[in-house]
């Protein structure tokens, strides 16, 4: 087996993609098809050669009848192998304006990503041909460079973990010749057949056609994929570049965005926005966003919604808020109480305000924005909403800010300033930590 072409192609990917991002071990998906049992004896020659450890997951999308009895020939199969196998079922709830591919998909990759053992890099089995149709799927849809730049043999999930493709460069017959040349059993999906799907469509309709008419399609089609990676790769750099150039703090600079030309501009808002775990956004999401961004005043209240978030501008910024949870009061911190690692206070000495007397009451409170405070070094008393504002602390976020109390006085805004009435330079600092 490892004197194959295959082997010998799938060890050389192997070598340089799980060195580069220096996994602890392989986690592969298998599904029972082919191209996945295929690629689970390559990883365990793979694995015997270079002494690698493996896992294998198998993930239930219980739609079809035969689901249990796939996951219990790849249980076998894992026995067999001697490769640590684990199962994860998981329900998916249709959903209007999306595919079903497009939910088996993500539920599938977040069960993968749950399975797998930590520091594992999880291997999944698409090949060539599955890198054809989907440029086309992209081609389709009217995709752009990014899109038609197909599937990346390295890919990192939300979590921060690897996903590679070591048989992106093997073709659909190469794996199917050796899965018949060592005789490996494997499942078909009867789905496969249904041309309902779009992939299936181009996989049984539409590239036999295309590969009979037209010599080498499969092969150009990966090579121009190659080249549209390729010069993606260097517009990544520019953009990054760009970003940086932009980026204050985790919010997006408007005027330096306006420096930018417009193609610039949009790859540095896509790239912000990827950064934040948002899939690429509509050319009308994109648009609203410059629109709103660059035409509305300083002042409005802009606020474009994604699933996971929105966009929002404060001054002369682009910010990205996500939900968060209420914050509650606590009404007692015991000083005495403050050593153990789980509180969610914290005290230290240094240049803060002075310990409270016997007869006051600590407390940490929030959202009490009308109530005053005389900052240190400012000229007077005013409310807590004037001062956050004055810091330029974005309206979203001034209600989750911690204040101390000493009864019903604030005396210190949480790593902001403290209250000038009750400075000490040998005096303490309140820490209130994030949940």
């Amino acid at each position: 087996m490892i004197n194959s072409r295959v082997y010998q192609q799938v060890e050389s990917s192997l070598k340089v993609l799980s060195s580069s991002l220096d996994a602890k071990g392989l986690c592969i998906a298998l599904s029972g098809g082919v191209d996945s049992v295929v690629l689970l004896h390559l990883c365990r020659e793979y694995a015997n050669k270079h002494n690698v450890i493996l896992q294998a997951v198998y993930v239930n999308h219980g739609l079809s009848q035969h689901a249990t009895q796939w996951q219990q020939f790849c249980q076998s199969l894992c026995e067999t192998l001697n490769v640590p196998f684990v199962a994860k079922q998981v329900v998916i709830t249709r959903k209007t304006r999306t595919s079903l591919e497009a939910q088996a998909r993500e539920a599938r990759y977040q069960a993968l990503d749950d399975a797998a053992k930590a520091g594992f890099a999880i291997v999944l089995g698409q090949h060539a041909d599955d890198q054809v149709e989907t440029f086309l799927l992209r081609l389709k849809r009217g995709s752009g460079l990014l899109g038609l730049g197909a599937m990346r043999a390295t890919t990192q999930l939300a979590s921060g973990r690897y996903c590679i493709r070591p048989l992106l460069a093997v073709s659909r017959s190469d794996i199917e010749a050796f899965a018949q040349q060592f005789g490996l059993e494997h499942i078909t999906d009867e789905s496969n057949a249904d041309d309902v799907f779009d992939r299936n469509f181009l996989r049984n309709q539409v590239i036999p056609l295309l590969t009979s008419r037209f010599k080498g399609f499969v092969g150009n089609t990966l090579r121009s994929i190659d080249i549209l990676q390729r010069q993606q790769a260097i517009i990544d750099e520019v953009s990054e570049e760009d970003l940086q150039k932009c980026r204050c703090r985790m919010a997006l600079n408007i005027t330096a965005l306006q420096r930018l030309s417009y193609a610039r501009r949009d790859n540095v808002i896509r790239l912000w926005l990827s950064k934040q775990g948002i899939e690429m956004p509509s050319h009308k999401q994109l648009d609203e966003i410059v629109q709103q961004a660059f035409l509305s005043r300083q002042d409005s209240q802009l606020e474009i919604r994604f699933k996971q978030g929105a966009v929002r501008r404060y001054r002369d910024a682009l910010y990205w808020v996500t939900e968060t949870s209420q914050k509650h009061d606590i009404e007692t911190v015991n000083l005495n109480e403050l050593s153990g690692q789980s509180t969610p206070v914290a005290l230290q000495t240094g240049k803060g305000i002075r310990k409270p007397f016997t007869d006051e009451i600590v407390s940490i409170r929030y959202g009490r924005l009308k109530d005053k405070i005389k900052p240190q070094s400012k000229p007077g008393s005013n409310t807590l909403k004037h001062w956050l504002k004055d810091l330029h602390i974005p309206s979203w976020e001034r209600d989750s800010i911690a204040v101390v109390y000493y009864n019903d006085t604030p005396v210190a805004v949480n790593g902001l300033f403290v209250s000038a009435d009750h400075a000490e330079d040998n005096g303490i600092i309140w820490v209130v930590k994030d949940d």
